[in-house]
């Protein structure tokens, strides 16, 4: 998810965002929204067999379709901006509806193959959701559509940050940092 997260990033998750459920299990009680384009959600994935953190791009019944990273919804393609490019990758700032947040994509040519997508309608109850470092994300271009019911919570903010480069000290500026 760079450069959205950071190696060492711990996320608050508000698993009551989308839910109310029998404490310590993903038993569903009642829906108490439904997650929207933007979100950064962590799944339980079964298909993947592990958590991911992904964006949701796609809601149900929307058609989305990619051509080498531009991203198409309902027929209105996502505005860019390029904010900086760093060693092998280029930051972008993404304009989704409603929603902008900062990607990264490769400046080279890996995974060009991945770039392109769809078009496809998201089915009912599930989402379309990619990672924000697009050239090297395991996300529905990868696994498909995520099931409403594997989606745990919504997360908005990193709780603290360790980093790795430096002996795993603090990073202060991430402490409680929100997530766009």
């Amino acid at each position: 998810m760079l450069p959205t997260l950071l190696d060492g990033d711990k996320v608050w998750v508000n698993k009551l965002a989308y839910d109310v459920k029998i404490p310590f299990t993903e038993i569903s009680l009642a829906e108490v929204s439904d997650p929207i384009r933007g979100d950064i959600v962590i799944i339980d994935s079964k298909v993947a067999d592990k958590r991911l953190v992904k964006r949701i791009v796609g809601i149900p019944g929307d058609t989305v379709y990619m051509q080498n990273n531009a991203l198409v919804i309902n027929g209105v393609a996502a505005d860019y901006d390029v904010l900086s490019r760093e060693g092998n990758s280029v930051i972008i700032e993404e304009h989704l509806p409603d929603k902008v947040h900062r990607a990264r994509l490769a400046n080279g040519f890996a995974n060009r193959g991945r770039r392109s997508y769809g078009p496809t309608v998201v089915p009912s109850d599930q989402y379309f959701v990619l990672g924000d470092n697009r050239d090297n994300s395991a996300d529905s271009r990868t696994y498909s559509f995520v099931p409403r019911e594997e989606i745990i919570g919504r997360s908005s903010s990193v709780v603290f940050s360790l980093d790795s480069d430096k002996s795993y000290l603090p990073r202060g500026e991430r402490f409680l940092a929100e997530l766009d």
